[in-house]
């Protein structure tokens, strides 16, 4: 399996995630690094957050993006303007290029959806050239997502048999700190460097955090969608109340945290 990431929409899914991604993907890109001229790979390309943030960052010379749901390579196909961009449907675990065809490979909020995640890591060390760099960027999805703790923990509590689905979602591959660097150095990377960049995720309202949710994209609106009209009625009051925490709904700002790490294949 490629992707355990629920998607069903390519438009719930830029209300989810993707307004986060792109406000992720240009201090992510300070960290991979991006000189000009380079050909990139974007691996998991979702709707284009990353992808279309590449060319506004360095003047490369071509950016393939592959995601392994058609739905939102379909999304981001309509919104690319730039020839040297190209958007396939493609598997992170068998990617369709050959040895040594990039400079840089790129995976932003991705890896930790795919089980088998060294195979990934394998996969973009193999398409990437000698002396180029392979670079990703996960959630810190127990320690630093306010707003999945506070998703999966009123749901634990209203449904104890949530638990376990919580605790899969709090402790996916690679979340916890010096994971991405042992399996980076694993891989036999050179120049290893792992570290944290927070942003803000920032909502209107409730409405404006759970539309999605409703809508059923990713994890917590497969979730949610799952419950029968009574349980989710009450999961939806109860969220709101962690939502609004004793204040009238409105603006409130969670903040984020992902680990990046990045190497470079040995020449």
């Amino acid at each position: 399996m490629s992707s355990k990431f629920h998607a069903k929409s390519a438009d719930a899914y830029e209300q989810l995630m993707g307004r986060w991604s792109r406000r992720l993907a240009r201090p992510f890109l300070e960290f991979a690094g991006l000189e000009p001229g380079e050909r990139v790979l974007d691996v998991g390309c979702g709707t284009g957050s990353l992808t279309f943030t590449i060319p506004e960052v360095a003047d490369v010379g071509s950016i393939d993006g592959i995601d392994y749901s058609e739905t939102y390579v379909e999304a981001a196909r309509e919104r690319n303007t730039d020839s040297r961009i190209t958007i396939a449907r493609g598997d992170a675990c068998e990617l369709p290029f050959p040895d040594d065809s990039f400079d840089r490979t790129v995976a932003l909020l991705v890896l930790h959806f795919i089980p088998e995640s060294e195979q990934a890591l394998s996969e973009m060390t193999r398409v990437t050239k000698p002396g180029g760099v392979v670079a990703a960027a996960v959630w810190d999805s127990f320690g630093g997502m306010p707003v999945q703790r506070m998703f999966w923990d009123t749901a634990a509590v209203l449904d104890p048999s949530s638990a376990s689905i919580r605790g899969e979602n709090y402790f996916k591959p690679l979340t916890r700190r010096g994971e991405m660097q042992a399996l980076w150095t694993k891989t036999g990377l050179d120049k290893v460097k792992e570290t944290a960049i927070t942003i803000h995720m920032d909502f209107q309202d409730f409405e404006d955090y759970w539309r999605p949710i409703a809508d059923g994209e990713g994890p917590l609106g497969k979730y949610t969608t799952g419950l029968d009209d009574e349980r989710r009625a009450a999961f939806e009051r109860a969220l709101r109340a962690a939502y609004e925490a004793g204040e009238p709904d409105g603006p409130r700002s969670f903040a984020a945290t992902a680990w990046v790490c990045r190497g470079i294949v040995p020449r």
